[in-house]
């Protein structure tokens, strides 16, 4: 988590954190997704939705999420890797 919250901060990347430990609805979402509760899963969104505004692709039964760019979203990704995502996604990050 600290890893992601650290390149947001230093690219000035706008985002909301939400905790699935205390937001059900959320943590039935990533769950959903992902098939784990996994944290930090980065999602684009528009607004104050909770889904991600583009489709995300679907993973193999059982495979992990983690460091895999879906789409829409990723899952718990290296530093390199989130800035690689937010770059597609438009994001100003140099």
């Amino acid at each position: 988590m600290e890893r992601a919250r650290r390149v947001l901060r230093n690219l000035r990347v706008p985002y909301r954190e939400i905790d699935i430990e205390a937001d059900e609805e959320a943590a039935a979402k990533v769950k959903g997704w992902t098939g784990f509760y996994s944290v930090p899963t980065i999602v684009v969104a528009e607004g104050e939705s909770l889904d991600p505004a583009l489709p995300i692709s679907p993973l193999p039964e059982g495979a992990s999420p983690r460091e895999v760019d879906r789409g829409g979203m990723i899952t718990e990704p290296r530093a390199d890797q989130l800035v690689s995502f937010l770059r597609r996604h438009g994001f100003p990050v140099g």
